[in-house]
């Protein structure tokens, strides 16, 4: 599976900063697939079903994860979510109004949050389950304030 970020890059566009989801973001998944796994195995009842309905829910973490991208380059920030069905987003830096972090109780324990990147005309798409999401904000806002320094 190609980057979809690297597959729409422009001719001299350059990734500046990349951001990934985080693995940890996904524990609201990952814990109820891995205590029916275990319990599938410990009960003869309904093992099939809940060995197949915790594989389905890590499956469905390991995905999230795997699908996620993104980036800010030269020329703009550009976000994918989703494998199937799949939201992109592609913005080009001089529409940018502003990038928020949203981070609950868990996900500023565990580093990880939702960028969101408001762009003019009142455009704004959450980027979930980003690890360290206030290093890619600082690292969009000192690439807007001073762009020859990344040269």
């Amino acid at each position: 599976m190609g980057s979809y970020i690297d597959a729409n890059l422009t001719r001299d566009e350059r990734i500046i900063q990349q951001a990934s989801a985080s693995w940890e973001s996904q524990w609201p998944l990952f814990l109820p697939g891995a205590l029916l796994i275990g319990n599938g195995f410990s009960e003869a009842e309904g093992v099939n079903f809940k060995l197949f309905l915790g594989g389905l829910l890590i499956c469905i973490a390991a995905l999230r994860v795997l699908t996620t991208e993104l980036a800010l380059t030269n020329k703009r920030v550009i976000a994918k979510v989703g494998f199937i069905r799949r939201q992109t987003v592609e913005l080009r830096l001089e529409k940018i109004e502003s990038l928020m972090v949203n981070q609950g109780i868990f996900g500023r324990m565990l580093n990880y949050g939702s960028v969101s990147v408001t762009g003019t005309g009142g455009t704004k798409t959450p980027i979930p389950y980003i690890s360290d999401p206030a290093s890619f904000r600082m690292a969009v806002n000192e690439f807007l304030e001073n762009p020859s320094q990344f040269d």
